[in-house]
């Protein structure tokens, strides 16, 4: 096919280019360089530019005859987006808009939403299931539920068919080491965590140790990024296989967490290996974390018939280290 990727140049983006490529697809990518770009994507054709340009979306449209469009062109920081709103609905659901508006012109029903476990919230219940009420806290899971309501109308309406893929925590990397994940600034633990071993940081720091949990830190559901990739493939297979209509949504997790103690211990015995050690200083809990984030991705398995491939922590973090090795050491 030929399939249009927006945001391909960033961490989830640039895998999933990869992954098309390598299934046979021809692969546009449309990219702005906010947060991707850094390093030279070697698959796909490149278009510099912003879903803001309608012009330049028909451009696309009209030169390439795509069945698909994957989108994961986002503004995606949660404590930016309550300082900065009108940064994130501008782009996050306006610039989408002007992307669903140029598939409806130019025939093109078939779309792959990145979205996220923020359209839930403060869970009610964990394992997060696709029935647990959305409320989301923040304009960022605010402006994905939008765009997920939005997807609804459009399909009502004018028969556009999508699939919104709710990730809980991306991890890892590439593992052919030709990937990985670089975002400024970083936000995420694993690379944190892995980078401070290397001393691009001072310290990790560890956000209240006496919440609910066996060892009172944090529980997370950390998703490696190539089973993130399997799950859009299948998604991308059932909708142009008429296998799955409408507006569709799916939780994406392994279905088990993670704390931060253990991502910490894990880390340092990978990093160990090499000689490195991870520095940690302990902080005070951070206002909106629960205590346990976990998905519930049997809906994911049952209809798309998606497995996890690498659900080991330290299968994830050996991915994520010589990705940060090459980048910080190698080039």
């Amino acid at each position: 096919m030929n399939v249009l990727v927006v945001g391909g140049a960033g961490y989830i983006g640039s895998h999933m280019v990869k992954r098309l490529v390598e299934e046979g697809h021809a692969v546009w990518v449309l990219d702005n360089h906010s947060t991707g770009g850094r390093v030279a994507l070697p698959f796909g054709t490149l278009v510099k530019g912003d879903l803001a340009d309608a012009p330049l979306l028909d451009q696309l449209f009209q030169a390439h005859a795509f069945q698909a469009v994957l989108h994961f062109a986002a503004h995606s920081l949660v404590g930016e987006s309550v300082t900065s709103p009108s940064k994130y609905y501008q782009n996050n659901v306006v610039n989408t808009l002007n992307l669903l508006d140029a598939m409806c012109r130019h025939q093109v029903s078939n779309l792959i939403f990145s979205s996220t476990a923020a359209v839930f919230g403060s869970p009610n219940y964990t394992p997060i299931d696709e029935q647990h009420p959305t409320a989301p806290i923040n304009p960022y899971g605010a402006s994905k539920w939008m765009v997920e309501r939005i997807l609804q109308d459009y399909a009502n309406a004018y028969g556009l068919n999508s699939v919104a893929l709710r990730y809980f925590n991306a991890c890892g990397a590439d593992p052919d080491v030709q990937l990985g994940e670089w975002h400024e600034p970083e936000t995420h633990l694993i690379p944190l965590v892995l980078q401070t071993a290397l001393g691009k940081r001072d310290a990790i720091t560890v956000f209240g140790r006496d919440y609910p949990t066996p060892d009172g830190t944090c529980i997370r559901d950390y998703i490696h990024v190539e089973d993130l990739c399997t799950a859009h493939a299948l998604a991308l297979d059932h909708l142009v296989s008429g296998k799955l209509s409408g507006a569709c949504a799916f939780n994406l997790g392994n279905g088990s967490g993670f704390s931060v103690q253990q991502v910490v211990a894990a880390a340092q015995k990978v990093v160990g290996q090499d000689g490195y050690t991870i520095t940690i200083q302990e902080g005070e809990r951070r206002a909106g974390d629960p205590a346990v984030l976990v998905a519930d991705a049997r809906l994911a398995q049952q209809v798309l018939g998606w497995r996890s491939q690498y659900a080991e922590l330290q299968t994830i973090i050996e991915h994520a280290w010589a990705w940060e090795k090459k980048r910080w050491l190698v080039g």
